[in-house]
């Protein structure tokens, strides 16, 4: 059974209709990249699922159960987090303070320190700098800490927005294997990016969204090997990923 289900979703700002009839899953331990242009409906799509903008209509299915109809706090207690673009994380508390911030929901001391051991073996750069405040750490580290964070909640499924906007080809390189390694234990990822040779990297299947609205969708190696999608609607070519 897939782990989340999105039927029919779409989202108005006002008059303006930003994502139309979306119908996309996500399995458990699996990653699945929404991929398009600047422009194309991902961050619209991923807030309206987290609960974040009121125009969105359709149903967001977590573990079999509707949730749409929930606020965002109650879709992320039942195991929907978000890493959103941008980060989001609170510069003025330590490392620690804001990946207990994503245990809120975790109940008792036990289950929050096993919230924290897994954000800290994820990433153990963050346990050797959990006293240090958020606005210290470098863009990669907050964006280790903004996953870690996300990790913290127990999550079924985590929808992430950009996560690799501001970082070096490197760094960009140690936080895409950490999310796989997320995946690989059982949670399922959707990532909305613009980077699509990163993307492509470690995602099992994908979704491409054009103005609002799903193209194409398939396995990450038939995408990789559709030239014409790759250049009409991503940008790059076949050839060009992994180069």
């Amino acid at each position: 059974m897939s782990v989340l289900e999105l039927r029919d979703i779409s989202v108005r700002y006002g008059g303006i209709v930003a994502v139309h009839g979306v119908s996309l899953t996500v399995e458990t331990g699996e990653v699945v990249a929404l991929l398009g242009a600047n422009g194309a409906g991902k961050s619209s799509l991923l807030n309206g699922v987290a609960g974040l903008i009121r125009g969105t209509r359709g149903s967001v299915v977590l573990d079999g159960r509707d949730i749409g109809r929930e606020a965002a706090y109650r879709r992320a207690r039942a195991g929907l987090l978000q890493v959103p673009e941008g980060r989001a994380i609170v510069g003025s508390l330590t490392v620690e303070e804001n990946l207990l911030l994503g245990a809120y929901t975790r109940r008792g001391r036990a289950a929050r320190d096993a919230s924290l051991r897994a954000a800290y073996d994820l990433f153990p750069v963050l346990r050797d700098r959990r006293d240090v405040g958020g606005a210290m750490l470098s863009g990669g580290e907050q964006q280790m800490l903004a996953v870690g964070r996300a990790l913290a909640g127990a999550p079924r499924c985590v929808v992430m927005d950009e996560p690799s906007v501001g970082l070096s080809p490197l760094m960009i390189e140690t936080v895409f294997a950490r999310v796989r390694s997320m995946a690989d234990t059982g949670v399922g990822i959707l990532l909305a990016e613009q980077n699509v040779p990163a993307s492509l990297a470690i995602a099992d299947r994908v979704y491409v969204l054009q103005r609002g609205e799903v193209v194409r969708s398939g396995t990450a190696t038939e995408i990789e090997a559709d030239d014409a999608i790759m250049q009409a609607f991503l940008g790059v070519g076949a050839n060009d990923v992994g180069s």
